[in-house]
């Protein structure tokens, strides 16, 4: 089959994914599986919704991105808590869906609170705020933007972020299972997926907020923020074969300000020599986390992807980040673009760290499968760094399987061949996914909406 049909069989789908509230559209459901239980893949989640409504901005279809942002602020909770059981002030829910009391429709949100582990999602409110930025660019609609509900939604999320906490490092401190990666995965503290999309809301953040008495404190925290973050990201997290032997040759106990090793990291809790012997001479990447005596060295695909969509990696750094992924093709995309995680945890790491968590067994779901959701962003860095061969390589692939299988969540094994073994089919970020990825190579001034100048 054409990539055209393929095409408008994935719009005809799309479409179908639009839920409505009060007659109008508000987003779109996670997936219309008809085999499998909804759970709560019948509601609309933030995260989920990012590619949809890039989507429809593209398509100067904006209302129903308007729609999702207005109602969306309305369930962010406002004023302070002091109940552990209540979600915090300024936080954004995973996901909503609409309900009904005597005949009256309302919008049900889920702060974390009804999902798997009841971890509280970081990310949602990052996205949203990032999603403001693309709908403002989209639209020029800035009204909507620095109308005062939005200027205190956006200074809440920062304050969330930014302004109580232990933490004193430059990174948002968050639990596992915080983000899209939400079962448990090793990856409390500092993990980079939360950074890149932190960088990103923060950029974004200083051309939505009005610089009046109101916001000129938390700009100037913004301010304060963006280069300590910029400096950590690209040096601490970042890993080539150069900065490999500076941290194999590392001393440990060191104390004081001259300290080169800060987070006390020791040589023998890296793999080393399998990962000299994976890293291409011409590759690095920015690593999956950093903490005291921890540093991770997987790779994320969603914190690397977006740091170059960002312009959180520099050019240098982004094209390394794009020449693991060319070289190490087969672990990093496989038969389905692409690994969330790789490698996978596995035998005694997998049953300590996940919990022995069996939908996250090796070369599952968050642990190690492949996400077809990733394609746009593969697509969108590839564009910006002028490598679209990487972007249309990655689409073809996409192509041979994905409406065949009826769009999947998420494929399963070391090249992700199979099929997720609990992933529901018609996920519509999956879907999205893959036209936004189109839309992207067809049209790359669409990435204005996504990206960030290289000057702070």
């Amino acid at each position: 089959m054409g990539d055209r049909a393929i095409t408008e069989q994935a719009w005809d789908a799309f479409e179908q994914s639009v839920i409505y509230y009060q007659g109008h559209p508000i987003g779109t459901i996670a997936a219309r599986d008809p085999d499998i239980a909804a759970l709560n893949y019948d509601q609309c989640f933030i995260r989920d919704f990012v590619p949809s409504a890039l989507l429809f901005l593209m398509k100067n279809r904006s209302k129903i991105v308007r729609n999702f942002l207005e109602e969306t602020l309305k369930l962010q909770p406002k004023t302070g808590q002091l109940d552990c059981l209540k979600p915090s002030r300024g936080l954004m829910p995973a996901s909503f869906k609409a309900g009904t009391i005597y005949g009256q429709e309302y919008l049900k949100a889920d702060f974390g609170d009804h999902a798997i582990g009841r971890v509280a999602p970081a990310d949602s409110c990052l996205w949203w705020i990032i999603l403001l930025r693309a709908y403002v660019i989209s639209t020029q609609d800035v009204e909507l933007a620095h109308r005062a509900d939005f200027q205190e939604g956006i200074r809440l999320i920062l304050e969330l972020c930014m302004v109580t906490r232990f933490d004193m490092y430059p990174m948002v401190l968050v639990p596992d299972g915080a983000s899209m990666i939400d079962r448990r995965m090793g990856l409390y503290g500092h993990p980079l997926d939360i950074q890149s999309l932190f960088y990103g809301a923060l950029r974004s953040s200083l051309e939505l907020l009005v610089p009046n008495q109101e916001n000129k404190q938390i700009i100037q925290a913004i301010h304060g923020r963006l280069r300590p973050l910029l400096r950590q990201l690209r040096e601490n997290y970042w890993l080539d074969p150069d900065r490999l032997n500076v941290i194999y040759r590392f001393q440990v106990e060191e104390y004081g300000e001259e300290a080169l090793n800060q987070f006390n990291i020791y040589s023998d809790s890296i793999p080393f020599y399998k990962l000299a012997k994976w890293l291409p001479e011409a590759g690095g990447y920015l690593a999956g986390n950093l903490g005291p005596s921890q540093l991770d060295t997987r790779f994320f695909a969603i914190g690397n992807l977006m740091a170059i969509i960002f312009s959180l990696a520099d050019e240098y750094q982004s094209h390394r980040i794009l020449n693991v992924i060319e070289l190490r093709w087969g672990d990093l995309v496989g038969q389905m673009p692409m690994k969330l995680c790789y490698p996978a945890l596995e035998d005694t790491d997998w049953k300590i760290v996940t919990g022995a968590d069996p939908k996250n067994r090796p070369w599952s779901y968050h642990n190690g499968g492949n996400w077809p959701v990733l394609l746009w962003m593969l697509t969108a860095a590839a564009r910006k760094m002028n490598r679209a061969e990487l972007a249309h390589h990655a689409i073809a692939i996409a192509e041979r399987r994905l409406l065949q299988d009826n769009w999947p969540e998420y494929y399963d094994g070391p090249d992700g061949r199979l099929i997720g073994k609990e992933a529901r089919k018609l996920q519509t970020w999956t879907i999205a996914g893959y036209l936004l990825a189109k839309e992207l190579i067809a049209n790359p001034n669409h990435l204005r909406l996504i990206t960030f100048d290289a000057e702070v």
